[in-house]
């Protein structure tokens, strides 16, 4: 297999409806992989699957997921091993952000948060894992962290927890995974003009009684340029761990930041 090209691969990837789930798997189908598109809605998952299959000449499968539920992922790696035979590269990318003072933020809201983003990803590779063991083959398993997986920021404690946290299960992933040739890399963006990105922005101007303009701005005020990453950015470090053709690279965060948190 050549670098960048993903013929003949299946790829799970969680949070798929839109966003960097979304341009990771239409990256991944562009460049020959199947892909599962996941996501809470199940028609909204089977609709987008449909579109990229009719745009990009790969098979594609959706299936409804929400990533708290071990159940529902299980059953997503069932369907996809029964459609496609095996499941060659996860990317763990669901996830949500909450902006609010640590000492106003509820149990339950920090419990969801950590369910998502750190308990969901365990699972999602413990399931795949089993998978690319029993077939044999390996795979690749790619989680999305953050440049808060490296520094901290103030009102986002569980954010920052999580996304720390998941350093820790990318390495754990890559040793136990070695002998079985399965990597596991993780891709960090730093602020990504999206949706999600775009919702912080009012809930981070009344957290720290600034303007939105403001709020935009300090977003963006260490990196080299002053740019937000785009889908683009983050798609193409992920098709890079997931096309790289050995196991030189594992265990490894890639910051996608534009200097921000250089390591």
């Amino acid at each position: 297999m050549s670098i960048m090209n993903l013929e003949n691969k299946t790829a799970i990837v969680t949070g798929s409806t839109k966003g960097i789930g979304r341009a990771i798997a239409e990256k991944f189908a562009k460049c020959g992989a199947n892909v599962v598109i996941t996501g809470r809605t199940e028609s909204i998952a089977v609709e987008i699957a449909k579109e990229i299959a009719d745009t990009y000449g790969v098979k594609a499968l959706g299936v409804g997921v929400n990533v708290t539920s071990e159940k529902e992922i299980i059953r997503a790696v069932d369907k996809t091993i029964e459609a496609f035979g095996a499941v060659d590269i996860l990317i763990n990318n669901a996830g949500i952000q909450t902006i609010s003072p640590l000492i106003d933020f509820s149990l339950a809201g920090w419990n969801n948060l950590i369910n998502i983003h750190l308990t969901g990803s365990f699972v999602a590779a413990k399931e795949c894992m089993k998978h690319m063991i029993k077939n044999g083959k390996g795979g690749k398993i790619i989680t999305i962290g953050s440049a808060h997986s490296v520094c901290a920021s103030a009102n986002k404690a569980a954010y920052v927890s999580a996304k720390h946290a998941q350093v820790g299960l990318t390495r754990s992933i890559a040793l136990e995974g070695g002998k079985y040739n399965i990597s596991s890399n993780m891709v960090s963006p730093g602020f990504v003009w999206t949706d999600l990105v775009k919702k912080q922005i009012p809930e981070r101007a009344e957290a720290e009684n600034i303007t939105e303009e403001e709020a935009k701005k300090s977003m963006v005020a260490n990196t080299v340029d002053g740019e937000f990453s785009t889908l683009d950015d983050v798609s193409n470090a992920a098709l890079f761990f997931a096309s790289f053709e050995s196991n030189a690279l594992t265990g490894q965060s890639l910051i996608v930041s534009h200097g921000w948190n250089m390591q």
